[in-house]
């Protein structure tokens, strides 16, 4: 008999919880659960749910703006903020309902405990209830899913105005006249097209000289185009020096290019990433390590006590969803079945879910350059993509990183429409081994938007094709055709 009370413990009810908790329960692990909060975590209530709703909201009013697009009068939307706002609860309550209720994992035969969770020594733990009451459990195997939230970077003046971050952005109410928003990677960037297409005007300022920084530039200048154009502003090269209010105005003192300059806005939304979830845990009385970004973890998320495991975003690795339950799946697998799986570090793929979207999976074109792969770019437009045209979304761009030779992907990134379903396809090649040859020679169906996919991967043939090749084709057959002109090294069949 162990001496624990459980095998497992799992410290949070976000995506790396839930995950974590049912692999234990399937494996047949005596599991309880601590959520300080509710099920479903950041992902479900401040994060990828409730934007994804709002940026949809946003589109649907666009798309009535450009009705002109499909053959149809372009009309100003009449928009209800409050109902928009409504909807995304709606929205919220319905996944909450039907994936993260605590009655689902309790039916799985995971005891779902409420409260705060600490470490009382390395294989105990304390819940700290509402009503001030405390529980201590111990197990075997503890696995911290604790999670992350929005950071707020220490500028003067910020502490003496009202702002928001994504964990409030939600709960209003009231449409932003004018927002400003401090930080242009994915949140800031996904936020901005939200609430432009709703009505509100909106700044974007970053210190960088463009906005999401780890993404193909290429493909951030075509995405960064759109925004403009649908009306996004931008304030690039900013360093802020101080936040002031002026009467019911905010405003932002930066410098750019050693000129000092004033943004002004009504509202400011602070979107400068985040931060792991650590301080209430009583790290130290178990001995964990904490490192620069969050909990210390080798590859297999194993902290440097071999039972406790930190996944999701309390680790500071990988802060998507997808990674999250990513993570739990290789840390339970570790520790509960003492299989041996580590972090999948080479297919990790990342959405910024605006319109077009920008999604990329693997390794960069700077990155293979810096690390003297040997590699060729193939490239696909979107507006030779059939389903693209018919549904007027043309914009986009496609980009493959593979070997000439044996057409291995290395990488690939894709701006446009359903960006994130075609890096989806690459990210499912990479990990299996398919090659460029492989794509281009399975069947897809006709006209559907993943058949881009084949015809950017067609492109391996039209590279490794040369003019030798064809005349002697041409010799050996006897054909009378014309030699395809083969002077441009970017020509697109």
């Amino acid at each position: 008999m162990s001496k624990f009370e459980y095998d497992s413990i799992v410290i949070g009810g976000g995506a790396a919880g839930l995950t974590a908790s049912g692999i234990s329960a399937n494996v047949g692990a005596k599991t309880i659960m601590i959520e300080r909060h509710r099920l479903g975590g950041d992902c479900t209530w401040t994060g990828c749910v409730p934007s994804k709703v709002l940026l949809k909201a946003g589109k649907v009013a666009q798309n009535i703006r450009e009705a002109s697009k499909y053959g149809l009068i372009d009309t100003e939307p009449k928009i209800n903020f409050k109902k928009v706002v409504e909807h995304v609860h709606k929205i919220r309550e319905e996944i909450y309902e039907e994936a993260d209720d605590p009655k689902i994992y309790e039916d799985q035969h995971i005891e779902v405990v409420f409260g705060e969770a600490s470490f009382k020594d390395a294989h105990t733990i304390e819940i700290k209830s509402e009503d001030g009451s405390i529980r201590t459990v111990s197990s075997r195997y503890i696995f911290i899913a604790s999670g992350a939230r929005a950071f707020v970077p220490p500028i003067d003046g910020l502490d003496t105005i009202d702002f928001y971050t994504n964990e409030s952005l939600f709960e209003i109410d009231k449409l932003p006249e004018e927002l400003l928003i401090i930080g242009g990677g994915p949140i800031g960037t996904e936020m901005s097209q939200a609430f432009t297409n709703l009505g509100s005007k909106v700044t974007v300022i970053d210190m960088s000289n463009r906005i999401m920084q780890n993404d193909d530039e290429e493909l951030v200048e075509i995405l960064m185009s759109e925004l403009k154009t649908q009306g996004v502003n931008y304030e690039l090269n900013s360093s802020i020096n101080k936040i002031s209010r002026k009467e019911n105005r905010i405003q932002i003192h930066v410098e750019q290019e050693g000129e000092e300059k004033i943004i002004s806005g009504t509202d400011l939304l602070v979107a400068t990433g985040r931060r792991a979830n650590i301080e209430e845990l009583r790290l130290d009385n178990a001995g964990i390590i904490i490192g620069k970004k969050g909990i210390r973890v080798n590859d297999s998320c194993q902290t440097n006590l071999s039972h406790v495991y930190a996944i999701g975003d309390v680790n500071g690795r990988y802060q998507f969803t997808h990674m999250s339950e990513h993570t739990a799946k290789v840390a339970t697998t570790n520790a509960l079945l003492k299989f041996p799986m580590k972090i999948d570090k080479k297919n990790i793929p990342w959405v910024t879910f605006t319109e077009p979207e920008l999604a990329h999976v693997g390794q960069t074109e700077k990155q293979l350059k810096v690390s003297g792969t040997s590699f060729e770019v193939y490239r696909f437009p979107y507006s030779k993509i059939d389903r693209a045209l018919t549904e007027n979304e043309a914009t986009g761009l496609i980009k493959i990183f593979a070997n000439k030779l044996t057409g291995k992907i290395f990488g690939a990134t894709v701006v446009g429409a359903h960006a994130g379903e075609y890096i989806s396809e690459y990210a499912l090649a990479m990990k299996n081994g398919v090659s460029m040859r492989g794509i281009a020679d399975t069947i897809h169906p006709y006209p559907t938007w993943a058949l881009g996919a084949r015809r950017a991967a067609d492109q391996w043939y039209i590279k490794n094709q040369s003019e030798w090749s064809v005349k002697l084709i041409k010799g050996v057959f006897g054909y009378r055709g014309k030699i395809p002109d083969f002077s441009d090294p970017d020509r697109i069949v």
